[in-house]
């Protein structure tokens, strides 16, 4: 065999592993919920790889190795949790709360601040390091804050904060 198959060979096995999953250099802040979920992810994962590893000779290699990477970083993530004592305040912006905030234009939007693997922005959920988060992490009702955006900066008010019913 030539030299140039041994590199080309060599190019394609390098070009099908998984780029591993960035982990975040924040503290790993998750809600009781975050942490259930976090161990959902990993259960499944689990399951996933079993499956596939069953195929024996008709094992999806890359599928593999996607799953083996997911369970790494899922994993990491799982053992680095801090579960965040239950925000029960509703003068001050915790982990945990829901908070209803206005613009300057009175428009109102309702956020829940959750850890990075929690968040959903289509459903109201705000990692708490996040410049929404980091805008609203601290704050009491009523106060002024500003929210670095990537479009411009706004300022927001706090209007209602409501605790972490589950």
């Amino acid at each position: 065999m030539s030299r140039a198959f041994v590199n080309e060979d060599n190019a394609a096995a390098d070009a099908s592993q998984p780029v591993e999953r960035l982990v975040s250099e924040q503290p790993n802040y998750v809600t009781a919920h975050g942490l259930v979920l976090l161990q959902r992810q990993v259960s499944d994962l689990q399951a996933q790889h079993s499956a596939q590893t069953a195929l024996s000779d008709n094992t999806d290699k890359q599928r593999l190795a996607d799953l083996e990477r997911d369970l790494r970083y899922f994993n990491q993530r799982l053992h680095s949790a801090q579960v965040v004592t239950p925000a029960l305040s509703t003068e001050k912006v915790q982990i945990g709360s829901w908070v209803t905030f206005a613009d300057e234009d009175d428009q109102r939007q309702r956020v829940q601040l959750v850890g990075e693997d929690q968040a959903d922005a289509a459903n109201g959920l705000i990692n708490w390091g996040s410049p929404l988060g980091r805008a609203l992490l601290g704050a009491q009702l009523g106060d002024e804050v500003l929210w670095k955006r990537p479009l411009g900066d706004q300022v927001i008010e706090v209007v209602l904060i409501e605790t972490d019913k589950g």
